[in-house]
């Protein structure tokens, strides 16, 4: 109840904040005036009728914020979840997506003068803007809130603690890789009647190779180190794969986004285990998956853009990814990428630390041992989401229950 609660929050409070704060912080131009850091109007969708762009980002929003719940989740007090999701959909992720996306903003690759390196950062659907904030955010969270209880032994090994529904996990992935395809594809902003239907069909092709190069990357792998045909690694390594191919997807060949999807998976199995090895328990390894495989997409489109690709989408000429010297690319791309991946890892863990941090300073972040021990659903939430007993005094006397 705790975990799905959040949930259903991200996308309720998440939009009210984005609506109020977020939109104009990411997209606003107050009294004409532009600004490379935030947005400066449109607070509550002042002075602007672009609605449909509200409502396309509203879902990258929530998309970061609940990315974090997975990375806490099962021990943090709800007030906690208030405050860190309101912060991160109203202020910390819009000045990132200011940064990248806005006309105006200091790593945009769209801009024709003034760019970074004269190329700004190429992060088409948002590896670095959405993954590794929501990841990254999640990662100072887990380390901020503690190791569950039971999670580590006294000599700091990692103990099991398995999901309770593999064919949940197995649907759940399904339905993220669906949804990706708004998410990759979608963020060319049209399909009827665009100018660019290639584009568009190449970016779904290229996401459909990453997600599946993750995926059998992960399940080799896995079987390489742990000797087992992992389901769980394979469905979470098929994400990273997705998430790494995010930053890329229009403007790289299909042969690349299965070498993205390749690298992706160690990053992501590696990173897991480097955060066990850390003692920061990470329930849904949200920022292996999503905050270091999002670091490794960004990269990645500074070595294989490719210049033919990048003036299609972006109409930018001469920019492509470091490995495309020959045909125009240069190592400008992949600087501005590299330099755009320190400032939201940056940016993130600073403003998400003092928030994190803060709650714990004041006793508000997490649960008692007590309220652990007997569950977050019975001590929180009146109830579990699971029932399995019941008492039935609906039966009138006489009765007979079915």
């Amino acid at each position: 109840m705790n975990i799905l609660l959040k949930n259903i929050l991200d996308a309720c409070a998440g939009a009210v904040a984005f609506y109020i704060f977020g939109y104009g912080v990411a997209y606003g131009e107050g009294m004409g005036k532009s600004n490379g850091f935030i947005g400066t109007g449109n607070l509550a969708l002042a002075d602007t009728n672009d609605f449909k762009s509200w409502v396309f980002q509203w879902a990258f929003a929530a998309t970061a914020a609940t990315i974090v719940a997975g990375s806490v989740a099962e021990r943090t007090q709800f007030v906690a979840y208030l405050v860190y999701s309101i912060a991160l959909t109203a202020f910390i992720y819009p000045v990132v997506v200011h940064w990248v996306w806005a006309e105006s903003g200091w790593l945009n690759a769209f801009r024709t003068t003034g760019s970074l390196f004269g190329t700004g950062m190429i992060d088409f659907a948002g590896s670095g803007v959405v993954h590794m904030v929501g990841g990254f955010a999640g990662l100072v969270g887990a380390a901020a809130c503690g190791p569950r209880l039971g999670r580590f032994d006294s000599d700091g090994k990692a103990l099991p603690m398995p999901g309770h529904s593999a064919p949940l996990v197995v649907l759940g992935t399904f339905i993220l890789w669906f949804g990706w395809y708004g998410f990759n594809p979608g963020s060319m902003l049209a399909i009827a009647g665009v100018d660019l239907p290639t584009a568009v069909a190449r970016t779904a092709c290229t996401t459909t190779l990453g997600a599946a190069a993750g995926g059998v990357t992960t399940l080799a792998l896995k079987y390489f180190l742990d000797g087992i045909w992992d389901l769980i690694s394979v469905c979470n390594g098929l994400l990273a794969g997705l998430v790494a191919v995010t930053a890329s997807c229009s403007v790289i060949e299909p042969w690349a986004a299965l070498i993205c999807g390749f690298f992706g998976a160690f990053v992501y199995v590696f990173s897991c285990k480097l955060l066990l090895k850390l003692r920061i328990d990470d329930p849904l390894e949200a920022a292996p998956l999503h905050g270091f495989t999002g670091a490794w997409g960004v990269l990645f489109t500074g070595l294989m853009a490719k210049p033919s690709y990048v003036l299609e989408v972006y109409a930018r000429p001469g920019i492509g990814g470091a490995f495309y010297a020959a045909s125009g690319g240069t190592g400008k791309l992949l600087g501005a990428n590299i330099v755009g991946i320190l400032a939201i890892f940056a940016w993130t863990c600073t403003t998400v630390g003092i928030i994190f941090f803060g709650l714990k300073a004041t006793n508000l972040l997490r649960i008692s041992v007590e309220e652990e021990e007997a569950g977050i659903d019975i001590s929180h939430h009146g109830g579990s989401a699971y029932t399995t007993e019941f008492q039935d005094d609906s039966v009138p006397k006489g009765g007979k229950a079915v």
